[in-house]
């Protein structure tokens, strides 16, 4: 793990008393909504998986392409699952960039129906550090640095998990979180840490903002002006993408995985 991600980056483009902010427009990033697209050539590589998470068994879809350079796991929000569109989308864009990337179910569909489970950070948090003891053993990612893309309450749940793992997980990046809902464990983490938020989103704008006093360790907030809490304008959520491969790529070059 580098030294560096143990060092708040304080005073950053803004400044102010926060880590790094950024404001960035989607047409900088990318042309139009919909430029990184699955890619047939990912057929081979893509598996239907099944993990064992203590007493429940959850589905899940593990994509390897050629030459790996990191594997990130995805930790979907509330109301949400692996089929989530917009984490397919992102996952597909680490695909092509030589990202490996672990979609998955936190809870069964018994487990769904009560909504106390869909808000149990901790809960949420548990079932990701045992996904995570699942995938250090696979093969395929052996030795591969580690990452975590939470989006809403997953953000939550990878930034409680990534405390408790410290230098297994190299990298967070959160799309629209809640890092509050995390907030006693914020200061443990390790992990650099991209927050990107919508700059229409503005109670959650504040919410990381709030977070990012509390965390220690590297970190930048980035807005992205126009969108909303979904990132469903047009270029938003490439945006996203184009942002969590920088971040991801950026810190995984010296990461591994240590089981």
């Amino acid at each position: 793990m580098l030294a560096g991600l143990r060092r708040a980056s304080w005073g950053g483009i803004s400044g102010g008393p926060y880590g790094e902010l950024n404001i960035v427009g989607a047409a900088s990033l990318g042309g139009e909504h919909g430029k990184i697209m699955a890619s047939s050539d990912m057929d081979d590589h893509v598996e239907e998986v099944e993990v064992n998470a203590g007493r429940v068994r959850l589905g899940g879809q593990f994509a390897v392409p050629a030459h790996a350079t990191g594997v990130v796991v995805f930790v979907h929000g509330s109301g949400s699952s692996r089929q989530s569109p917009r984490n397919r989308y992102v996952a597909s864009a680490l695909n092509r960039a030589g990202l490996a990337t672990l979609l998955f179910d936190l809870l069964t569909r018994e487990e769904e129906v009560n909504r106390r489970n869909v808000f149990d950070i901790e809960l949420l948090a548990a079932r990701l550090m045992r996904v995570t003891d699942w995938l250090v053993e696979q093969p395929r990612a052996t030795g591969l640095p580690m990452g975590y893309f939470g989006a809403s309450t997953g953000a939550a749940a990878a930034l409680w998990a990534t405390a408790e793992l410290g230098d297994q997980v190299n990298a967070v990046v959160s799309r629209g979180g809640r890092p509050d809902l995390a907030a006693p464990k914020l200061p443990a983490v390790r992990a650099a840490t991209l927050l990107i938020v919508g700059g229409d989103d503005k109670v959650v704008i504040d919410l990381n903002r709030a977070a990012q006093v509390r965390m220690r360790c590297e970190n930048r907030l980035q807005i992205v002006p126009g969108a909303g809490h979904l990132f469903e304008e047009p270029g938003a959520l490439e945006t996203v993408a184009e942002l969590a491969r920088d971040w991801f790529a950026g810190h995984f070059v010296h990461g591994t995985v240590r089981p």
